[in-house]
């Protein structure tokens, strides 16, 4: 048995660059940074990034072109595929790319310049309801009304792991 899996959870280096495979169907490329902080032996913050090449295929890339935005958040899921090539000085290198398959935008609404109001969901071709997206001044205070709703634990399925 083996597994091919990463999750990551990153801001966009740059916006979804979108083309179509000679079947028509629509890839999208763009770059993932993900930071790691800690304190060294004298105290002092240290941080490294490591930046990743995403590619999305088919409906999910849609979605990532359309509401994907440099500096936004995103956790992304999916599996690393390693290709060769040639480099201009005549080198064969190898490089790392993560194939994604499933997303969820992170952050609130006044993280990012894209204008939707949540996540669509993942794989599913419908974006986000435009219906209820008003515009409000920046310094309007905010109103957040919760739900609350009454869970019958018998109809959960007895597999989930938490």
């Amino acid at each position: 048995m083996s597994l091919n899996k990463v999750l990551l959870i990153g801001r966009l280096g740059r916006d979804p660059e979108k083309r179509f495979l000679p079947s028509g169907d629509p890839v999208v490329n763009f770059s993932l940074a993900t930071s790691e902080n800690w304190k060294d032996k004298s105290g002092q913050k240290q941080e490294r990034t490591e930046w990743h090449n995403i590619t999305i295929f088919g409906k999910l890339a849609e979605i990532a072109a359309t509401y994907l935005r440099k500096g936004q958040q995103v956790y992304l899921e999916g599996r690393i595929s390693s290709r060769k090539y040639t480099g201009k000085d005549n080198v064969e290198r190898t490089a790392y790319d993560i194939i994604c398959d499933q997303m969820v935008m992170l952050g609130s609404k006044n993280d990012s310049t894209a204008s939707f109001d949540s996540a669509p969901p993942i794989g599913s071709s419908v974006p986000p309801s435009s219906s209820h997206s008003t515009q409000t001044p920046p310094n309007a205070p905010t109103k957040k009304v919760i739900e609350e709703k009454q869970i019958d634990v018998g109809e959960l399925d007895s597999d989930v792991p938490f």
